[in-house]
């Protein structure tokens, strides 16, 4: 009876982490349509109004076997190298990003079609393709019970 539950556990193991692969591989894969070589505009708004604007470039690639994504961001205003990462224990996407300044950690979701990063309760970062192709991100403060964007970035790919 013992040698039975010697080849069982084994397995047993071996099933649960095939299983988590695929759960992290699918929800990695959501992220699918951030990949790429982008080049595009970046604008910041103060008061709803656009105070600035510049030329932006982002690289987004997975990396180690597509258990995380990273994103580098070139703008004439801000320079992020930022690493996305799905935790299967807690089912939440964590999105790190690196800057001169130092790192944070932010929990995000995947759903209608965008990934959402909520840095606090009343900051948020979103991410979605558009309907030529190409990417945006942007970010939004809650002001008075509405959102107000403080920032977009729009992309098309250069591949």
């Amino acid at each position: 009876m013992t040698t039975k539950y010697f080849h069982i556990i084994p397995l047993l193991l071996l099933i649960n982490i095939v299983f988590s692969q695929n759960v992290k591989q699918e929800k990695m894969e959501l992220l699918n349509f951030m990949v790429g070589e982008w080049i595009g505009t970046s604008k910041v708004y103060e008061n709803g109004k656009l105070s600035k604007q510049g030329s932006a470039y982002e690289k987004i690639t997975y990396d180690l076997d597509k258990n995380i994504l990273v994103i580098e961001l070139n703008t004439e205003f801000l320079q992020l190298h930022t690493i996305i990462y799905y935790d299967d224990k807690d089912n939440t996407y964590y999105y790190y990003p690196f800057s001169k300044r130092g790192v944070s950690r932010y929990p995000a979701i995947f759903t209608n079609g965008q990934f959402i990063v909520n840095s606090n309760q009343t900051n948020r970062f979103i991410f979605s393709k558009t309907s030529d192709g190409g990417f945006r991100e942007y970010g939004e403060r809650l002001v008075d019970g509405k959102w107000i964007k403080y920032f977009e970035d729009t992309f098309k790919n250069t591949q």
